[in-house]
């Protein structure tokens, strides 16, 4: 009898931790939550010599803009996400000479970016299952 007690009070327990726990991560939150600093491209790691001022990094805003630097330029633009789908749109980009072709090569994945997966420690954004970049939150 009393390993029944037992038996039913943790039941009881377990059901109302796992009630309890069951709170939706909603995307938006971790993406607006973080600045973005790549840290793949194209499945690849990073060739520091191909982005002349620095590593890209992504800042996605509360209001659907979207800034970030792409290694030598900065731009200001626009997301849309909805469900697990992400559009992106660079949009206005200044215009310094680069060396390299990273920078091209990241304007080209956002681009085609489709799809993201995210949690608190990485975002990957794909175009259907192929992975186009990968982002660590930036330190500052």
């Amino acid at each position: 009898m009393r390993d029944l007690k037992n038996l039913s009070s943790g039941l009881i327990f377990l059901i109302f931790v796992s009630c309890g726990s069951t709170k939706a991560i909603n995307p938006l939150n971790l993406l607006t939550g973080n600045a973005w600093a790549l840290s793949s491209l194209k499945g690849q790691g990073l060739d520091l010599n191909q982005f002349s001022g620095g590593l890209p990094s992504l800042n996605f805003l509360d209001d659907g803009n979207l800034a970030g630097f792409s290694g030598c330029n900065n731009f200001s633009g626009t997301f849309m996400l909805e469900g697990s789908g992400l559009l992106l749109d660079p949009g206005a980009i200044t215009k310094k000479m680069c060396p390299g072709r990273g920078e091209e090569e990241f304007i080209s994945a956002m681009n085609q970016v489709k799809d993201l997966k995210i949690s608190k420690d990485k975002l990957t954004l794909l175009d259907g299952t192929t992975e186009l970049m990968s982002f660590v939150p930036k330190k500052d």
